[in-house]
Formats: C-alpha cells, sequence, structure tokens
C-alpha cells in the first residue's frame, strides 16, 4: 500500500461509520445518497463515503437551519 492510497482509503468511511457519526438509520443514510445530498462511490461493491462529503452534508445543514 503507498501512503497516497493509505490516506485516500482512511478517508473512506462505511455507511455504518456515517450512521454513526450523523446519528441516523441505513435507511436515512442511503436516502442522502439516492438524493445526491451525500457523495459516495463503489469499491468492488462496496459502497464508501468521503469524510469531506459527510462534513459538507453537515455544513450544508447548519447554513440552511440558520
Amino acid at each position: 500500500m503507498t501512503a497516497a492510497t493509505a490516506v485516500a482509503t482512511a478517508e473512506l468511511l462505511t455507511v455504518p461509520e456515517v450512521m454513526a457519526r450523523l446519528k441516523v438509520g441505513r435507511s436515512k443514510v442511503y436516502d442522502l445518497i439516492r438524493s445526491r445530498r451525500l457523495v459516495s462511490i463503489k469499491i468492488d461493491g462496496a459502497r464508501r463515503i468521503p469524510a469531506a462529503a459527510v462534513r459538507d452534508f453537515v455544513l450544508g445543514q447548519i447554513e440552511e437551519a440558520a
């Protein structure tokens, strides 16, 4: 594993990790992905969400609430 691969992998979250960070259920995470409010990618069939996408989503929610 190269350093670039290690960094990139560390920044990708699983659906359960996103569930824990946002304190929502699996269905809600997939709803956010389907509605394109949360960016995700698939790696060999496994869904991964960039940590930056979760941060952007939360910041967007805060801005909407303000």
